[in-house]
C-alpha cells in the first residue's frame, strides 16, 4: 500500500513541478518582452498590450506598426517562446487535473477494497471527540475498524491516524452496506445527534439483526428510544462523567471536591475528552430553582447536567444527593454538565462571578 500511495505521489509530484516550472518560463518572457517593446520606445501599456495579444495568439492587431528589423526580431521571439509556453502551461493544467482525479478515484477505489476483505470489524460513526477516542482504544487492541464520517476535516484527521474512512453519511444505508454491516460485529453510532443515532440504529438492524449496536445518546429521554430502534447498548456521556465524579467524592467519603487534588484533575481531564466540564455554583437568594428539589432541577435542564454535589451553607456535603433533596439559598452545588455552562447559570439566575469552575473559586459578594 506504501508503494501505491509513493507512485501516486511521483504522478501527482511531477506535473506539479512541470507546471512551476512552465509558470515561471511563460512569465519571463513576458517580461523580457515588455522590456524589449518598451526598449524601442513603446509604453508600457502598449507593450504589456502587444505581449499579452501575441502570446495567447489572439491577433486583434497591433496597437504600434512592426515596421523595424528589432520590432520584427522581438516579434517572432515573443511569439516562438510565449506560444510555445502556453501550449506546455495548457498540457500541464491537463496533467495535473487528471493526476488529481486518478489520485481521488484510486484512493475511494482502494478504500472499498480494503473495507470490502474485513470481516467481524467494528463500524463507528461519527469521528468526533468520542469516535476519535474510541478508534484510537480500538486500533491500540488490534481490531479491525472502519469510520464513517462526512466532515472533510475530521476524514483527514482519521486518515492521518491510518483508519480506514468513508467520507459519507452515515444515515445512509448504502453507506452501511458499504461499510461491511452485514459482516460487521459492532456499531458504534457516536454522533452527537440523538437523531441521526436513532434513524442510523434502526438501519442497521434492519440490514442485520446479528450485529451488536452500542449507540450515544445526549438526553436521557433518547435512551428509551435508542433501545426500542434496536441498540443493544446505550452510552450517555454526562451520565458517565457524573458517575465518575460521584466515585471520586464517594471514595473521600463525606469530603468536599478538592479542585487542586491529582484525583480530580485527572477526572477532569477525562470528562474535557468526553466533552464534559464539571463546574460548581453558589445558588442565591429567590433564584428561579432555588427551594426546588435535586430531581426538578436536573428535569428543567433537560439532561444538560447532573448534579453531583451539594455543599449546605452552614456545613455539611451531600455526595450523589437524592432526587428528593432540596436545594437552598446560599449551598454549593456541584455537577457535571455537556458544554458551556451559560444556560445552566441561567437556570438557576447565577451570575458569572458566583461560578466555581477549574482551579479557581469564584463567589458573589453578600
Amino acid at each position: 500500500m506504501r508503494t501505491m500511495s509513493s507512485n501516486a505521489a511521483d504522478a501527482l509530484g511531477s506535473p506539479v513541478r512541470n507546471l512551476v516550472v512552465i509558470l515561471v518560463f511563460v512569465a519571463v518572457v513576458m517580461v523580457v518582452a515588455t522590456l524589449a517593446y518598451m526598449q524601442a520606445g513603446w509604453s508600457f501599456a502598449d507593450a504589456s498590450y502587444m505581449v499579452v495579444l501575441t502570446i495567447y495568439t489572439v491577433g486583434y492587431g497591433e496597437v504600434r506598426p512592426i515596421d523595424t528589423p528589432y520590432l520584427h526580431a522581438v516579434t517572432m521571439a515573443t511569439m516562438a517562446l510565449g506560444c510555445t509556453g502556453m501550449i506546455l502551461l495548457t498540457s500541464v493544467l491537463i496533467q495535473v487535473f487528471t493526476a488529481l482525479q486518478l489520485r481521488a478515484l484510486f484512493g475511494v477505489e482502494r478504500m472499498h477494497k480494503a473495507v470490502a476483505a474485513l470481516d467481524a470489524h467494528v463500524i463507528i460513526a461519527g469521528y468526533g471527540r468520542i469516535g476519535v477516542m474510541l478508534a484510537h482504544e480500538l486500533k491500540t487492541a488490534g481490531r479491525d475498524l472502519v469510520v464513517i464520517e462526512r466532515n472533510p476535516a475530521k476524514i483527514a484527521e482519521a486518515e492521518a491516524a491510518g483508519h480506514l474512512c468513508l467520507a459519507a453519511d452515515a444515515t445512509d444505508e448504502t453507506v452501511l452496506v458499504t461499510a461491511g454491516i452485514n459482516r460487521a460485529r459492532v456499531l458504534a453510532t457516536v454522533l452527537p445527534d440523538d437523531a441521526a443515532n436513532v434513524f442510523i440504529t434502526l438501519s442497521a438492524r434492519s440490514l442485520n439483526p446479528r450485529v451488536q449496536i452500542i449507540a450515544r445518546g445526549e438526553a436521557p429521554t433518547t435512551e428509551g428510544k435508542l433501545r426500542h430502534a434496536g441498540a443493544d447498548r446505550v452510552v450517555l456521556p454526562t451520565h458517565i462523567g457524573a458517575e465518575r465524579i460521584a466515585e471520586m467524592i464517594l471514595y473521600d467519603a463525606g469530603s468536599s471536591l478538592i479542585r487542586d487534588s491529582a484525583a480530580m484533575q485527572d477526572s477532569e481531564r477525562l470528562l474535557q475528552s468526553m466533552g464534559l466540564e464539571f463546574e460548581m455554583l453558589t445558588v442565591p437568594v429567590g433564584g428561579a430553582l432555588t427551594g426546588a428539589l435535586v430531581a426538578e432541577a436536573e428535569r428543567r435542564g433537560a439532561g444538560s447536567f447532573f448534579i453531583v454535589q451539594i455543599e449546605r451553607k452552614g456545613g455539611g456535603v451531600i455526595t450523589r444527593p437524592d432526587p428528593g433533596t432540596r436545594i437552598e439559598a446560599g449551598d454549593g452545588i456541584g455537577y457535571v454538565a455537556r458544554g458551556t455552562g451559560a444556560s445552566i447559570r441561567a437556570l438557576f439566575d447565577v451570575a458569572p462571578e458566583a461560578i466555581r469552575s477549574g482551579r479557581s473559586t469564584f463567589k458573589p459578594g453578600r
